[in-house]
């Protein structure tokens, strides 16, 4: 097998994991209520995103020493830092926003990184695109977009918000096209990891001094889709895409990525968070051809090369 068809595998695992981290964080919301209705959504958020992130960087240290060489690297910190502060501003923001959307809308709004990495790669990052990239961009985002039927959305705070963790998404896969080409990726997901979790308890600590991630941590219905979002969702999904993304154009990786929407609302089906319909057939079928038309198109222009 060779080394690109292992990325594409491998991205396409990172979407099936992401698609439950919708609902993980969505019920894990809904059972920290209580905490957020006392102490804040900011300060609650914070800290489920500082405990994720330092479940996986306790984790990577335990197992990686290139990982626990990193933390006496001042390259890698900078790289870190780099990705680090755009996935704390996109979690953040999104879990945010999840707290009055449904997973399946909150899937779709951050999609549009799909469209957001296409535009600024190509004006700003001076990434190319082919027709067949376009066509294949636009066809992913339009079956993320109605997997679950036309998209119901009030265009209310959380709708903003998810859209505003999406642009930040796309900025994250590009810099990550950048950094991880330079730099050893189990180093730069280290520090990174590291980064966010220090990042969000600061910001959780500040908007409610009192509350504590153990308080938060140990409220009912929350440890369990934590410990998910931090094994699964963080360590293994953020580890393998900053392994293997780097073998793609960032905006063919972001196409892979919108099979995460189509996995959220299976999973969100199975647990009568939506209702089925035949958008489901539509949309997915939307998000297969788009991928499967620029994955032709990028092994004939390998071949060529």
């Amino acid at each position: 097998m060779n080394q690109r068809r292992r990325a594409t595998i491998g991205l396409f695992g990172v979407t099936l994991l992401w698609g439950g981290t919708f609902v993980w964080m969505k019920i894990a919301l809904n059972a920290a209520t209580g905490d957020i209705a006392e102490h804040g959504t900011t300060a609650v958020v914070g800290m489920m995103v500082s405990f994720r992130f330092l479940l996986a960087a306790l984790s990577l240290f335990l197992i990686s020493s290139r990982a626990r060489a990193a933390l006496f690297s001042k390259q890698d910190w900078e790289g870190g830092a780099i990705l680090g502060s755009l996935m704390l501003f996109g979690y953040g923001i999104q879990m945010v926003g999840l707290e009055t959307v449904t997973p399946s809308v909150s899937a779709f709004l951050t999609s549009l990184y799909v469209v957001f990495t296409a535009i600024i790669g190509s004006r700003f990052a001076k990434h190319k695109l082919s027709r067949t990239m376009v066509m294949g961009a636009l066809l992913a985002t339009f079956g993320a977009g109605f997997i679950d039927g036309l998209p119901h959305i009030v265009w209310g705070w959380g709708e903003i918000l998810t859209i505003i963790s999406a642009l930040f998404f796309a900025l994250h896969i590009l810099a990550t096209d950048n950094v991880t080409k330079r730099l050893d990726p189990i180093k730069i997901s280290m520090t990174s990891f590291t980064f966010v979790a220090v990042g969000a308890g600061i910001i959780g600590f500040l908007s409610a001094g009192e509350v504590s991630v153990a308080s938060v941590i140990t409220t009912e219905g929350v440890l369990s889709q934590l410990l998910l979002l931090g094994f699964l969702g963080t360590l293994v999904c953020l580890l393998l895409l900053n392994i293997f993304q780097k073998h793609f154009h960032p905006t063919h990786a972001a196409i892979i990525y919108a099979f995460e929407p189509l996995w959220a609302t299976i999973y969100a089906l199975g647990l009568d968070l939506v209702e089925m319909s035949y958008w489901l057939l539509i949309g997915g079928s939307a998000v297969l051809l788009g991928n499967i038309i620029v994955e032709i198109d990028s092994n004939q222009r390998d071949e060529e090369e």
